[in-house]
């Protein structure tokens, strides 16, 4: 349409409203031809997306079928090589003591035992004291001294397991030997788990501590970031109608992060379960199940640790082979059995499924 379509009546209308007529129909058409240079520039942009989004979606694709054969290469080898041993011995080797080269006769039931024993202790030393760091470092501990104290927590987990093991044998183990085994074994020997004291400093409890202190820094800084993201309206609120901040902690703080703190305590597990170097160095390495927990024992960790490279016949490589398979399935069933818990009170907190 031009200007003069605009204004059919010529001389009748006035100069200064045509003008304005004139600049507001420049404008319409300069407006008209904006969408088309934009969808034209979209085009190409969207374009680049589309690119971008098929590069991204090959590359995480690629990511996720590499971890999976990665996990079955894994799997596949640790069977294969058991798969002589598990053949001979079947499942009776879950419940044999014996491992005897020379008669070609092993057994997995103390190695077994003694992965549960010193787990068992790390986690149940290392489960209070982990949320007390990360309840302190998220809501009592001032600025000032959070990040350093957390910096400090966190370099723990850097600490190479060998260092830790020395330390272990040359600082750790004597002192609890001297100190604290006799002084236990004095005040609760009426309990079997505190029995006679190893003058050596190994055993079960000297492992556990160890396992304690590699796991601690994993579950505190799991458990701090789960304490620092709870809202603080609902921090707040519970202040606010009267209740103390340990009661706020007990019955808002722990009740909403339960899941979290329940995923740490899991991750900490698996840490302690697959321990090898370290525990080898202090746990004594005579297998066997005692009741008392200054005892010696031996881990299927330490186990592979130390014959893995020695052993002399098929069958006892197999047999070794057969432990990192009863390691491997209890690992599995492990995090299955905490992903239940996780998912159950999950559902408890938000009613979803």
């Amino acid at each position: 349409m031009t200007a003069a379509e605009w204004f059919p009546c010529g001389d009748g209308v006035v100069n200064g409203a045509k003008a304005a007529l004139a600049r507001q129909y420049a404008r319409l058409v300069e407006s008209a031809s904006v969408p088309a240079r934009r969808a034209f520039a979209f085009s190409r942009r969207r374009f680049r997306d589309r690119f971008g989004d098929v590069a991204l979606h090959a590359v995480t694709l690629g990511a996720g079928i590499a971890t999976v054969v990665l996990v079955g290469a894994i799997v596949y080898k640790i069977f294969d090589g058991a798969s002589l041993a598990i053949g001979h011995f079947g499942l009776g080797f879950l419940t044999s003591s014996t491992w005897d080269p020379v008669k070609g006769v092993f057994g997995a039931r103390d190695f077994i035992f003694g992965t549960l024993a010193t787990s068992a202790i790390a986690l149940v030393l290392a489960t209070p004291i982990s949320i007390a760091i990360g309840l302190y470092l998220s809501e009592l501990a001032p600025k000032g001294l959070r990040g350093i104290i957390a910096t400090l927590v966190e370099m723990l987990a850097a600490i190479p397991s060998v260092v830790l093991g020395l330390w272990g044998i040359f600082v750790l183990g004597p002192f609890l030997g001297m100190h604290v085994e006799p002084w236990l074994h004095r005040n609760l020997g009426f309990i079997p788990l505190f029995g006679a004291p190893s003058q050596a400093g190994t055993g079960l409890f000297t492992a556990g501590l160890i396992l304690t202190i590699m796991v601690v820094p994993i579950i505190s800084s799991i458990c701090r970031e789960l304490f620092l993201a709870v809202p603080r309206e609902l921090e707040e609120g519970a202040l606010a109608l009267g209740t103390t901040r340990w009661e706020m902690v007990r019955g808002v703080v722990i009740p909403y992060t339960r899941s979290g703190i329940t995923a740490a305590v899991v991750l900490g597990l698996g840490r302690a379960l697959g321990e090898a170097i370290a525990v080898t160095q202090v746990i004594g390495n005579a297998a066997g199940i005692h009741s008392s927990v200054f005892a010696p024992a031996d881990t299927i960790g330490s186990k592979l640790a130390n014959q893995f490279l020695n052993a002399t016949t098929k069958l006892e490589l197999s047999s070794l082979f057969y432990l990192a398979v009863i390691l491997l399935v209890i690992g599995v069933v492990t995090n299955v059995f905490a992903q239940w818990i996780v998912g159950r009170f999950e559902y408890q907190r938000t009613g979803a499924e």
